[in-house]
């Protein structure tokens, strides 16, 4: 037995700490697979020692120690006969042979993950890779009784100091004192069963909203009908599948009742206050609704009601298990050891969430640079702060707390407290949000963190380029293709819609990219903005001589010219020889600002945008390539047009390739900024709408 910590710092140090990672494994064993183990295989680790025989017999009985004898990357927590008859007690069973078949093979699937974990991995609230039944464990640091530093798992059970990490050939085994279980409980029953947020829960009952939480799954949804679609993009020859599943799923924001009443004197349960907040709070930002009979008290289920939609902008339209969702994921290769893509000396990590009020954004924001500190707490999540040169607003804090006595992630949601008023108030709307809103297109569409494929794979290694084999599951993580009516707001046809995985050496922010193929028509849904006004659509992507034009769609109209992705910005229709081809960003960062300022008047004028000065992609040692150095990656003008925040906007983009130009007219979508007048809209010599 070796403890897996003490022989391989170095690999390690090379693990992701995101969603999904090696969420696959392989049957056989390759180079990858042989660390310099000499002992056993989980499998055999559970039949050598007998103070694990009743952990044993419930793996047996799933099915799953043939798997478990298999070279693959397995972290297996693993309960003694102490904690399983403790669990059999507690249930009012008399032994494990009393279990059904199903009830073993949930067990044994809730104990085991798809990635190897040691406990010094598990540093977020959460394990960055689902359990084998989909969900997602929490985990917590504490001390046990003999006060040696322990990670606790699900606020109850916790890994044993002295067995904690041990390895084997295929995994780690984390040998623990109860069993784990997962709450298949919804979001809702979960609100309702902590009486420390009763306040919250009886304004959702109140106002109907808690019967929009109520989606599990798509039940007629069956991925086992659609082929796996096999694809070139640049030179990778590549394979997708659809999703295993379409789930729903929801993240809620709540005010514990101390919250409510310390800070804004409001008693426990009293609706009529919140009532009375909710109008202070959102008459300024819809008046017109103001007189509106649906607008009273007498009315709390209209949709214009303010408690109705205090109340909506408290959820997330996605599930997200742990705070670590809440910002793009944290990488650690190298001396690159954060968010994926971001510079973090030069701007927090932010993403953007829709929320159940309809035409909003939550904004997250993970708090890393110095200068804009303010009170927050360096790493952790804040809802709507903006703390910069133009304003000082604090933002609400997220509470990544794991608690023993309370469940908060459930069958179709996870809940977070948070210290004070969630809300689109006046100020969010023209100040927190008056910003450039830039959003990964993972982020765009909900569906993709809700059922887990946003950061599938490791990032670190490449598949190799050739016909891809029909291996069920890659070991490095699969790409995804997405049918029609899978992704919300989105209609295509001719084409098909590929998710590639995250890799870090790719031209690609946060390391994942979309695709279009085929003779596309694709229209989709752009995220909300706060206010009416004139406002920049951009579409940031890396351009390739493999890839193809489109013309390009604002709400049904046509936009200029097609958008050509075979066009670096050495071309001659942007800046030819005047740009400099530096991936360090060193000829840029030598500009003066008037000299920024004139390049970037010119690039707008022929609707085009360097790309952000922190954005970055990296290789295994963490050296950084930024993406404003590089000819192929830039923004490009989609749009610009007065926009009506109370109304959905749609983008589209058709075919305008000669044939089937490059990799069959690959286009491709990377992120996406929707950017107000006050920041695209400066004119004045030496002016520069900021470059990060």
């Amino acid at each position: 037995m070796n403890t897996i910590r003490h022989i391989l710092p170095g690999l390690f140090g090379m693990l992701l700490l995101g969603t999904g990672m090696l969420s696959s494994c392989s049957d056989e064993p390759d180079s990858e697979n042989f660390y310099t183990f000499t002992g056993e295989m989980a499998s055999d680790y559970l039949r050598n020692r007998s103070q694990y025989s009743e952990f044993t017999e419930i793996v047996n009985r799933a099915g799953l120690m043939d798997l478990l004898s298999t070279y693959g990357h397995y972290t297996c927590f693993v309960p003694n006969n102490d904690a399983v008859n403790a669990y059999l007690q507690n249930k009012g069973i008399p032994s494990v042979s009393a279990l059904s078949d199903a009830d073993c093979d949930t067990i044994a699937r809730t104990h085991l993950v798809n990635n190897m974990y040691t406990t010094i991995e598990m540093s977020q609230d959460r394990l960055a890779t689902a359990n084998m039944l989909g969900r997602y464990i929490a985990t917590s640091s504490g001390f046990d009784e003999n006060d040696n530093a322990v990670i606790f798992l699900e606020g109850l059970a916790h890994i044993y100091f002295e067995t904690q990490d041990d390895s084997v050939e295929n995994g780690v085994m984390q040998p623990i004192d109860r069993v784990i279980e997962k709450s298949n409980n919804y979001i809702s029953d979960l609100l309702r069963d902590n009486p420390k947020i009763s306040t919250f829960y009886h304004a959702l009952l109140e106002t109907g909203v808690v019967n929009q939480l109520m989606k599990v799954e798509d039940e007629s949804y069956d991925n086992r009908v659609y082929p796996k679609y096999y694809y070139t993009s640049d030179f990778w020859k590549e394979v997708a599948w659809v999703p295993d599943a379409k789930k729903y799923g929801y993240t809620v924001f709540v005010e514990p009742d101390e919250v409510l009443s310390s800070k804004y004197g409001i008693a426990k349960g009293d609706i009529r206050a919140l009532y009375d907040l909710a109008c202070k709070i959102y008459d300024p930002v819809y008046p017109d609704d103001v007189s509106k009979e649906g607008h009273s008290f007498e009315h709390l289920t209209d949709s214009i009601n303010p408690l109705h939609r205090f109340v909506q902008y408290h959820i997330l339209t996605r599930y997200t298990a742990g705070t670590s969702d809440l910002t793009p994921m944290d990488v650690s290769f190298g001396s690159v050891n954060g968010a994926f893509g971001f510079d973090e000396t030069m701007i927090n990590p932010i993403d953007w969430f829709h929320t159940l009020l309809p035409h909003t954004l939550i904004k997250v924001e993970k708090t890393t640079v110095s200068d804009y500190m303010g009170n927050a707490i360096k790493g952790e999540r804040y809802i709507n702060r903006r703390y910069d040169s133009a304003y000082k607003i604090e933002g609400v804090h997220i509470d990544p707390t794991v608690e023993s006595d309370v469940v908060h992630d459930g069958l179709n949601g996870h809940y977070f407290y948070v210290n004070d008023i969630v809300a689109f108030s006046y100020d969010v709307q023209n100040k927190v949000q008056n910003m450039r809103i830039r959003m990964d297109f993972s982020s765009v569409f909900p569906e993709v963190m809700t059922n887990g494929l946003r950061f599938e794979g490791n990032p670190g290694v490449d598949d190799p380029s050739g016909t891809p084999d029909d291996a069920t599951v890659p070991k490095n993580g699969r790409n995804y293709y997405f049918p029609l009516g899978y992704l919300d707001g989105v209609t295509f046809s001719n084409c098909s819609v590929v998710l590639r995985r995250p890799h870090i050496n790719f031209w690609s922010w946060q390391g994942d990219e979309w695709n279009l193929f085929g003779d596309y028509d694709f229209t989709f849904r752009i995220p909300p903005i706060p206010y009416s006004g004139d406002w920049q659509v951009r579409l940031g992507f890396c351009a390739l001589p493999t890839r193809g034009v489109a013309q390009v769609y604002f709400d049904g109209v046509p936009q200029g010219i097609p958008l050509d992705m075979t066009l670096f910005l050495t071309s001659e229709q942007f800046l030819g020889d005047r740009f400099v081809d530096d991936e360090t960003c060193g000829d840029y960062d030598k500009k003066t600002v008037e000299e920024k300022a004139e390049e970037q008047k010119l690039l707008r004028n022929l609707g085009a945008y360097r790309a952000p000065r922190s954005l970055f992609h990296f290789n295994t040692s963490g050296t950084k390539y930024y993406f404003c150095g590089n000819q192929r990656t830039h923004r490009r003008i989609l749009c610009q047009t007065y926009m009506d925040a109370n109304k959905d906007h749609y983008v589209r983009f058709r075919v305008a390739s000669d044939g089937k130009q490059g990799n069959n007219n690959e286009f491709m979508l990377d992120y996406m900024e929707l950017v107000p007048k006050s920041v695209y809209g400066v004119d004045g010599d030496g002016e520069i709408e900021d470059d990060l």
